[in-house]
């Protein structure tokens, strides 16, 4: 039904992805397969509507309608069985912004927030630049997939305010099982450690695997914890600054809120908005579609790996379109790794280092890319890594 075999073209587009290359790789040839948005067209009932609403000649200032918030809560309940109220609903310009404005909100300086390296690096800025403390609780890695150290998890517990859950997990692109997730929110709330779980790839899962939201496990867990979900990697909208954050715990929520609006970050804006309403009510069947195809680009690159490139390895890919790879076995320096992808793969990747801790030896490939696409990365990498 849609086509993801099309390329786009996206260079000249003020695209982080293909319009800083140079900046970022010293080229600005290599094929750029870093940034985690999709090199797929953005759904067409997305675009329908933002068109529609741009032929109206005012682009004035908006509010959400009821029709916007129905759409987030009704994909909610369809898509992770978690019923929400339209209250719980916050708006935020990005996942980013939320996490920033949680630890201002519910931490003081010289807090420790805890985190699951290697994970999404952004976490440790927005606890670095508030003068939080990063406290890790690095994930293990046992043959092809990864596992939470519990005994660590515990003793981090008791010295946080704060817990950054990435669910599902990028880079590594983790499911946590419901079981996982329960005893984590559980040392929590023994603890008394307010769980902020950026799940804005919980949409994204592959076939065989399932997302659950730590929040919709128990009441206590609801109200211990700020949800943070968008539909920008769901259905490419990243540039239009739209997410949303679902809180239970209406003290928790006005507390946010106020946090928010102080700087008048709370309108959101108009497309947004309207491609966030459209993308909720229509996306059902582009998104199964979309990871099936994922699904199978993630099949090509083990194969490829497998027979070709037996030296490096991809861990289990269970969510997310990003490749987690090891070249570990390479034997190379993580600043080698990164010369040879650059200038003899022409392969412009996410480094693991960013990552934190545990993220040595890895690179992140994105994979939401036409097959051609992937086929001419593998191809390189095979140049660079035979």
């Amino acid at each position: 039904m849609y086509n993801f075999d099309k390329p786009v073209r996206r260079e000249n587009t003020a695209c982080v992805k293909y319009d800083l290359r140079e900046p970022y790789f010293g080229k600005a040839d290599v094929l750029p397969m870093w940034v985690a948005d999709m090199d797929f067209e953005t759904p067409d009932f997305v675009r329908k509507a933002v068109e529609e609403r741009a032929k109206h000649p005012v682009y004035g200032y908006s509010v959400r309608t009821d029709d916007y918030y129905r759409s987030v809560v009704d994909w909610v309940k369809r898509r992770h069985n978690w019923d929400i109220e339209r209250e719980w609903v916050v708006y935020t310009p990005g996942i980013v912004p939320a996490l920033n404005f949680s630890v201002t909100s519910f931490t003081r300086p010289g807090d420790a927030v805890l985190v699951q390296p290697p994970v999404y690096f952004p976490f440790f800025s927005a606890i670095a630049n508030h003068g939080r403390k990063q406290t890790d609780n690095p994930l293990l890695l046992n043959g092809r997939s990864y596992s939470i150290d519990f005994d660590d998890f515990e003793k981090k517990a008791r010295q946080a305010s704060m817990f950054f859950l990435c669910s599902p997990h990028n880079p590594v692109g983790k499911c946590f099982t419901p079981d996982e997730l329960l005893r984590m929110g559980e040392l929590c709330l023994e603890n008394n450690v307010l769980v902020v779980s950026d799940e804005i790839h919980n949409d994204l899962i592959l076939p065989g695997f399932s997302h659950s939201p730590m929040a919709a496990l128990s009441d206590d867990l609801a109200e211990n914890t700020i949800s943070c979900i968008a539909p920008s990697k769901t259905f490419n909208l990243a540039g239009l600054s739209t997410s949303t954050v679902i809180i239970k715990n209406e003290e928790l929520r006005n507390k946010f809120a106020k946090a928010l609006n102080g700087p008048h970050l709370g309108k959101g804006n108009l497309f947004g908005a309207v491609a966030s309403q459209a993308a909720y009510t229509f996306g059902d069947d582009w998104v199964d579609e979309l990871m099936q195809y994922v699904h199978n680009n993630f099949q090509l690159l083990e194969r490829f790996l497998q027979a070709e490139i037996p030296v490096l390895s991809v861990t289990k890919a269970e969510s997310t379109y990003m490749a987690w790879i090891e070249f570990r076995k390479t034997g190379l320096t993580d600043d080698e790794i990164k010369e040879k992808l650059i200038h003899e793969a022409g392969l412009g990747l996410s480094a693991g280092t960013l990552f934190g801790k545990g993220g040595e030896g890895f690179q992140r490939m994105n994979l939401a890319a036409p097959k051609s696409v992937v086929r001419d990365a593998l191809e390189r990498l095979k140049a660079a890594f035979r």
